[in-house]
């Protein structure tokens, strides 16, 4: 089918890129999936939802709208009720759920309680499909918000993964996953669209709160860069796509690394110790992560390598009642005994 199939009013650059992005990536949301958009009623899920809404039949989407209510304002209730009632008019099943604010005090509370209530929905959808079809669940995230996540990250310390882009799609859990379409958009495009478009927006007065670090950070500092530095934004964006693309590299040469310094006796203490502190830490973090589900962090991690590169032998205990020991040969992993 081609764009033509939409009628002209309807059809606009923004379509035209979507339904491009979509060709492209056939994995990203396939042919007759099932999908299931979380609408804040927001400038960006707005233009996420009619992007979607109008690409459906091109695809032959199933698709569905669920809200959360955080009850962070006196209007939520009422807004949700108005979210209910466009989606309606255009047939589409809606879906909400509300928290009690007195348990999302945070922006990350607030987050993890939009994701489970998400991942309920999407089980509830899957106890249903007798066809077995995964869930795609799709929010509004656009390169914006990626540039502000990396200021967050940056500001907080992360490592290399959380300086990384945010992916367009991951699986969270089984049949289900997690989809950004227009990341290829930013909030200026999403705002351009909705207007021209005459989309309704019900934006939620929080986003003002400059008490919340992402807003300080939307309304604020990304401002002022880009007056300092015009276009930091989308340079922001790039760097964050090449951090993406070095932390995957990174990854595969570790994992390399790793086989090579691993035998049936364990790790080789000999070929580890011929490595720089960095490495001998990342390929000990690979091997604890085999056994064991709890993480060293970076601090601990650093402790151990240099131990083990200074001591012909030695052990340390580890969480979940086990023990990381080595010689002047092998460093292995083993079980305290009780």
């Amino acid at each position: 089918m081609s764009d033509k199939n939409l009628t002209q009013k309807k059809w606009s650059s923004w379509h035209h890129l979507l339904h491009k992005e979509i060709l492209n990536k056939k994995t990203l949301i396939p042919q007759g999936s099932n999908i299931l958009i979380s609408v804040s009623g927001g400038q960006d899920s707005m233009a996420l939802l009619t992007l979607i809404y109008d690409l459906k039949k091109l695809h032959n989407w199933k698709i569905s709208v669920w809200h959360g209510d955080h009850q962070w304002h006196k209007k939520s209730s009422s807004y949700a009720l108005e979210l209910k009632s466009y989606c309606e008019g255009k047939n589409i099943s809606f879906y909400f759920d509300k928290a009690n604010k007195e348990n999302i005090f945070s922006e990350e509370k607030a987050r993890e309680w939009r994701y489970k209530k998400l991942c309920e929905r999407a089980k509830t959808f899957l106890n249903k499909n007798q066809q077995k079809k995964n869930i795609y669940l799709l929010t509004g995230h656009t390169s914006s918000d990626n540039a502000e996540t990396f200021i967050l990250n940056l500001s907080r310390g992360s490592n290399f993964a959380g300086l990384s882009k945010i992916e367009s799609k991951r699986l969270i859990e089984r049949q289900i996953f997690l989809i950004r379409p227009i990341l290829i958009f930013s909030r200026e495009d999403t705002k351009k669209f909705c207007n021209e478009m005459n989309i309704p927006v019900w934006e939620d007065p929080t986003n003002s709160d400059l008490k919340l670090k992402r807003n300080l950070v939307r309304k604020k500092i990304i401002p002022t860069l880009e007056v300092i530095y015009p276009g930091c934004s989308e340079r922001i964006n790039n760097f964050s796509r090449k951090m993406s693309n070095y932390n995957n590299e990174r990854n595969d040469l570790s994992e390399l690394a790793y086989q090579y310094c691993k035998d049936v006796q364990g790790i080789n203490r000999n070929l580890l110790n011929n490595m720089c502190v960095e490495a001998r830490c990342t390929i000990l973090n690979r091997f604890l992560r085999e056994i064991s589900t709890k993480q060293c962090n970076s601090k601990n991690l650093e402790k151990l390598a240099t131990s083990i590169y200074e001591k012909n032998e030695g052990q340390v205990s580890l969480p979940e009642f086990l023990k990381i020991v080595w010689n002047k040969d092998y460093i292995n992993i083993e079980k305290i005994k009780i």
